[in-house]
């Protein structure tokens, strides 16, 4: 054991969390891992569908996924990364059309040549940026609107914006837009081509390897116990409280989404606080659907379609050649929008007659199983100047240090930014300790 051999509490059990107690572990401290839910994973987390181990909601692998890279082969199973040539679709207007080469945007009909001149343009630029610094101060609505014009943006960008944020379209930050963009397009082997990854047998093989990992190396890792109270004094963390019982720890990281470190940690002080309340999250209502054939040859489709309320579905089986054919199909909701509570059975209907729409040959018998997910803070909505609405990880209470996919700024959420930052933080908590 190392001369560090703090006693601490992790809080939350998703990737990031992981990530973290296995780092923290590694540098020689006793480790409590706490989560409610009945499975590690968080938004990674995988279920039995209909006999097929899934995870509730989508993921996929880009080309600069470095650190997820580097857990896989320090884990041992690099081999289980997988690439696939996928294709991108494009509903718009009542019509499917093939999507993500400069040949198919060439031929689109439904815009002028200039128009799709300065879209594929946009997408070029944005691929080679490197810097994103007067990006962070942007709008991202204006910033899409400058490059390509009013014309295209309506065509390509309009409903994408509106049915992902809603009341909150006309205040992303054009970084944030920017970072998913250069993401994906740095992942095609060439312009004509698309590739993305996955993990044979899922995010489940990642999950499994990592809590084998911290549980060889001496960490504990609670299901079905999430942390009620983080219990401080004197300017520092002294334990936390799980029901009845207080648990005495030296530090406490939380990786919960940050809403809940305000009942988590009541004695934050008011300027953190005060930040954690301006920041806005949307939640998420995903449907997941087994289909006896596939709906289209796409794995992602965006959709920008008036008679449809949805932006986009992910044909997951196009990526991951999977027994079965699966489609997530996500509505984004803030959680004060009367549509995120409805039952789970006017979502189906609805998704029923998208799914008739873009595929008329389908018909109801082609769905063999069906469920839904929600979860309420699935995406952080990212304004302009995001970073410095943020607090600090570490706080001004010792050993107490806070973080959630807020900050992965700007870029988007995936495990492998949640491993980048979870081991990020168990860094801070040993140079605190040191």
């Amino acid at each position: 054991m190392s001369r560090f051999n703090k006693k601490i509490a992790v809080i939350g059990a998703g990737v990031m969390g992981l990530a973290c107690a296995y780092d923290l572990l590694k540098n020689g401290h006793k480790v409590d891992v706490y989560e409610k839910d009945d499975r590690i994973g968080g938004m990674s987390a995988s279920f039995d569908f209909d006999g097929l181990l899934i995870e509730r909601f989508y993921h996929f692998v880009c080309a600069p996924d470095y650190p997820l890279f580097d857990m896989l082969t320090e884990l041992g199973i690099y081999d289980k990364l997988k690439w696939n040539d996928t294709k991108m679709g494009f509903y718009y207007e009542g019509k499917l059309y093939k999507w993500g080469n400069p040949l198919y945007l060439l031929t689109f009909p439904r815009a002028d040549l200039i128009s799709k001149f300065r879209y594929g343009l946009h997408v070029f630029l944005s691929s080679k940026r490197t810097r994103w610094d007067d990006l962070d101060k942007r709008n991202a609505v204006e910033w899409v609107k400058k490059a390509l014009g009013e014309k295209a943006y309506d065509i390509f960008w309009k409903l994408l914006f509106e049915l992902k944020f809603y009341e909150y379209t006309n205040n992303i930050s054009a970084a944030w837009i920017w970072t998913r963009l250069k993401r994906v397009a740095v992942s095609r082997k060439n312009v004509f081509s698309e590739r993305m990854g996955y993990l044979e047998g899922g995010s489940d093989i990642l999950l499994g390897k990592m809590r084998e990992r911290i549980e060889h190396m001496g960490g504990k890792i609670f299901l079905n116990k999430g942390a009620d109270k983080i219990i401080t004094g004197n300017g520092m963390v002294t334990g936390v409280a799980i029901g009845d019982h207080t648990e005495k720890y030296d530090s406490v990281v939380s990786t919960v989404p940050l809403p809940y470190t305000l009942h988590l940690a009541p004695d934050l002080p008011d300027e953190i606080r005060k930040k954690i309340e301006h920041i806005n999250n949307i939640g998420v209502v995903c449907v997941i659907l087994k289909l006896k054939n596939r709906l289209t040859e796409n794995f992602w489709l965006n959709i920008t379609d008036q008679s449809i309320e949805n932006p986009g579905m992910i044909e997951y089986s196009n990526l991951n050649p999977l027994q079965d054919v699966i489609l997530y199909v996500p509505f984004y909701l803030h959680k004060s929008n009367p549509k995120y509570q409805l039952p789970n059975e006017l979502f189906f209907e609805e998704v029923l007659r998208y799914l008739k729409k873009i595929n008329p040959e389908l018909s109801e018998d082609w769905i063999l199983a069906k469920t839904i997910h929600r979860y309420e803070y699935a995406q952080p909505v990212c304004p302009p100047k995001f970073l410095e609405m943020l607090p600090p990880i570490k706080t001004d209470i010792k050993g107490l240090f806070i973080a959630d996919t807020s900050y992965y700024y700007p870029e988007d959420r995936s495990i492998s930014e949640s491993i980048r930052l979870g081991r990020n933080i168990a860094n801070m908590v040993t140079r605190e300790s040191n």
